[in-house]
């Protein structure tokens, strides 16, 4: 093994290969905790794959941006957590570490499962106020309790919008389609939010999203702005590797349109969550996260250069 190749794989286990984070502006973190999941577990393995699947994207620019974010983000590893404790003692110590990087860094979480959303969005409302919302999923995520749990990763949408840390008017719900009682599905439309449901998407791609994009960003104007993306906004047919599959979702071109076309917005940080190594197959579903992950970061970077 060559001097470089040996470099390579100490890096195997860092996002883009990137090194140890230091005094870089941009910070990737774990966080792989999946107690709170109500179908198939896994998601805690997921930000390992994602790292592992990043690495075919380390050597190159982005096609759109013309940037990497080599040179300015550095791997955090994975949060420490205690995965048997109650659900609220582990989002406070999400909340704990995720604010000590946010004061640091420009910050992409990888879960885990949807619930550890929550305490990174207060970690960052309290480092920026009240934050607009883009949330891409299958589910509304807006229960008021889920199958008798108080709060999981079905309910943090609903609990983000009580507890204030998201405007309800800047949230934006995207690739929506499962079952669900209408005050849940469309809570988010009732409170002066948008939804646009993967129904709403079929057939359209490129300009045929253009103006939908134009809506969302009129919408959120130059509010401070955090994106969560559930992986099982995709189809299972490119996303198989997650929780709780929806047939009928967006495609991984849909989603890179809407990444790269939002870029202007003032986005504040990011996490990628509920992909599930143990369903996935090919890697398809690793690496989709990872290209999506890669497209933001790549976006933030391209802002530095202006």
């Amino acid at each position: 093994m060559s001097i470089g190749q040996f470099a390579y794989a100490n890096n195997s286990n860092r996002f883009l290969a990137a090194p140890a984070l230091q005094d870089h502006a941009f910070a990737v973190a774990g966080v792989p905790f999946d107690g709170a999941v109500t179908n198939r577990p896994g998601a805690r393995f997921g930000p390992q794959e994602i790292r592992r699947a990043s690495l075919m994207l380390c050597d190159g620019l982005h096609p759109v941006f013309h940037v990497t974010p080599l040179g300015v983000l550095g791997d955090a590893q994975d949060m420490r957590l205690p995965n048997a404790s109650p659900l609220a003692d582990v989002r406070a110590e999400i909340e704990r570490q995720a604010s000590a990087l946010m004061a640091a860094h420009h910050c992409v979480f990888i879960g885990g499962d949807h619930s550890v959303t929550l305490p990174l969005l207060r970690a960052a409302k309290a480092r920026h106020g009240e934050l607009a919302l883009v949330h891409f999923d299958a589910h509304c995520d807006t229960w008021e309790d889920h199958f008798g749990e108080p709060s999981g990763h079905g309910t943090w949408t609903y609990e983000a919008i009580q507890e204030g840390l998201v405007s309800a008017a800047h949230t934006v719900q995207i690739g929506l389609r499962s079952s669900g009682a209408r005050a849940a599905r469309e809570y988010v439309k009732d409170q002066g939010g948008l939804i646009y449901t993967a129904r709403e998407l079929r057939g359209k791609d490129g300009s045929g999203l253009y103006s939908l994009i134009e809506d969302i960003k009129a919408r959120i104007g130059e509010r401070p702005c955090y994106l969560t993306l559930d992986i099982d906004c995709l189809d299972p047919a490119f996303a198989p590797g997650t929780g709780t599959p929806e047939p009928g979702g967006m495609s991984s071109s849909q989603v890179l349109t809407f990444l790269e076309e939002l870029a202007p917005l003032h986005w504040i940080g990011m996490d990628c969550v509920e992909v599930a190594p143990a369903y996935d197959h090919a890697e398809l579903t690793s690496t989709a996260a990872a290209t999506f992950i890669w497209t933001y970061l790549c976006a933030q970077v391209a802002k530095l250069a202006l």
